[in-house]
Formats: C-alpha cells, structure tokens, sequence
C-alpha cells in the first residue's frame, strides 16, 4: 500500500448524496480480481454513453478533474453492497482521499485498506467546502494525516481516523504488513515457546 502523509490537490466535487457502490463501480466489473484498470470503470454509468463514448457533462470527463486527487462527495458516501472494488476503482482512477458528511462503515473500512482516505466533516462544513470550491474552482486542499487536518483556503478543520489505520497508512502498509514489522518479536516470542 502506498504511504499517506501529505496530500495537496485539487478537488472534484460531486455534490450527490447517497452514492452507492453500484453507482461507484457497476457490478459487471467486479468480475476483475485485479485492481489494474479499475479507474477507467469508475461511475461507468455516470461517464460513459451506451457507446462507450464520455459524457462530457459528468464531472470527471471536465479537463478540470484531470490530476485531481480529493473527492467532495454527497452525504452517506459508499453506502449499499460491500465491494472492495469500489475503492479499487476510485483508487484506480487517482484519488486519494474522499470528503463526506458521512461515509458508509464497510466502504470506510475497505477504503482504508487500499490508501483512500475517508474524511468526515460537519454539515456546515460540507457545504461551505462545495460553496469554496464552486467560488475559486482550481482551489487546492490539503490533507496532513498525521495532524488529522484538511486544509482549505481561509480555514482548516480537523477529522477522526482510528489510530492503528492512521498508523498503517503512515507507514505505507497493510495489516499483514503491520504485522510483519515485529517479526523480531514474533521470532523471540516462537524461540522462547520451544
């Protein structure tokens, strides 16, 4: 998994609530057990025309989303069928971290494993995140990880991540890899029981 400290980007926003992770990656791709690829399928159905031609209204078919790496979603981002494709795919496609009023527990969870960062915020921050980005469109936003702070012109707020995940992404691995840095101590522990 890719390490998380620091993050500055541009920010898509998608100001529709209760995206779930059909609407996030279709389920005729999860077919896919690799992650290779899986950005060109994110919200298929939102981008794509039934030719498979982009729509250039969505959002992130708009030359301002290209290299952007925050997501400013809806409410109650994620919800619906468990899939680890869903975060694969937003992955995939570059983003990094995700803004929400509320993100749903099993998406969290999967987004964590796999370097995407859930952000929660209050209401009124949510919405005055989307007014920021509608008045100064190319507006950057930063997320610190280990101070558990997003940035933003004029302001910054702080957001809960849980620490043994905060730990894991700012190391730059997964649970097995957590695991594996005592492996000294695992060793010792193995010597001493024989």
């Amino acid at each position: 998994m890719a390490q998380f400290t620091t993050l500055t980007s541009r920010v898509v926003p998608l100001p529709v609530n209760d995206v779930d992770t059909d609407q996030i990656i279709p389920a005729r791709f999860l077919k896919a057990t690799d992650k290779k690829g899986m950005g060109d399928n994110l919200f298929a159905d939102w981008r794509y025309n039934a030719d498979g031609s982009p729509k250039p209204g969505f959002v992130l078919n708009q030359p301002a989303s290209a290299g952007c790496q925050i997501l400013l979603a809806g409410d109650n981002f994620g919800c619906g069928s468990s899939r680890e494709h869903a975060p694969w795919a937003l992955a995939g496609f570059g983003f990094r971290a995700v803004i929400s009023t509320s993100i749903a527990d099993i998406f969290r969870n999967n987004a964590l494993k796999n370097g995407l960062i859930p952000i929660i915020v209050d209401k009124e921050t949510h919405k005055m995140l989307f007014d920021i980005v509608e008045e100064i469109p190319h507006a950057e936003f930063t997320v610190d990880l280990a101070s558990q702070t997003l940035s933003f012109p004029n302001g910054s707020v702080s957001f809960p991540i849980d620490p043994f995940n905060k730990t894991c992404l700012l190391n730059g691995v997964d649970e097995l890899g957590y695991i594996l840095g005592f492996d000294k101590e695992i060793a010792a522990f193995e010597a001493e029981r024989q």
